[in-house]
């Protein structure tokens, strides 16, 4: 019992620290009505901006995503085909401020006092109940696919996750373009 009293503080340390890590998550959406299988060959469009921003430092990652995501698709059973593919890629990163918000709970404390005959009793409100605003940045990479004939939207998967000057960038993108591509419905067989 006594090694059982002594884990109880190490147990409610972990669950502290877990909640106060961020996590990423990643969605995606498919187009009602498509057989991704149905596309075997892919492109990337849009990639001169990335070039363009690349020199400024404001894309200083898109070769990275670029070579990762290429990686991902080969692995789902894609080939390149920059000449005439069935499907073409194009992915965009930004950075955007949120705000969440957090009430600390109210606490309360009980007055009574009993008799014979009669109970009185009451509580009142002591402290607690404050809402506290929290500002962060959150950063966003986005993969779409797309019919080239048509322009049509078939997929896109995105991944979010709250960052600061202590996030490994290329670490989160590795995860984060790994988990996008998990939720791409297709493997091709090789």
């Amino acid at each position: 019992m006594n090694q059982f009293l002594r884990t109880i503080p190490a147990l409610l340390l972990a669950v502290v620290v877990s909640s106060c890590s961020t996590m990423m998550q990643t969605y995606s959406y498919k187009a009602k009505g498509v057989d991704l299988k149905d596309y075997k060959t892919y492109a990337w469009v849009n990639l001169e901006h990335f070039v363009e921003e690349n020199k400024e430092g404001e894309k200083r990652y898109a070769r990275y995503i670029l070579d990762l995501a290429n990686e991902e698709l080969l692995e789902k059973g894609f080939k390149l085909d920059v000449e005439n593919p069935d499907a073409v890629f194009q992915f965009d990163t930004r950075i955007e401020n949120r705000v969440s918000y957090n009430q600390s709970p109210s606490v309360s404390v009980g007055v009574g006092i009993g008799g014979p005959g009669y109970y009185v009793g009451g509580a009142m409100p002591m402290g607690g109940g404050q809402i506290t605003q929290n500002n962060y940045e959150e950063g966003i990479l986005t993969i779409e696919m797309y019919e080239p004939k048509t322009g049509k939207l078939l997929w896109r998967g995105w991944a979010e996750e709250q960052i600061s000057f202590e996030t490994d960038v290329e670490g989160d993108l590795k995860k984060a373009v790994s988990h996008i591509f998990m939720k791409l419905p297709v493997k091709h067989k090789e």
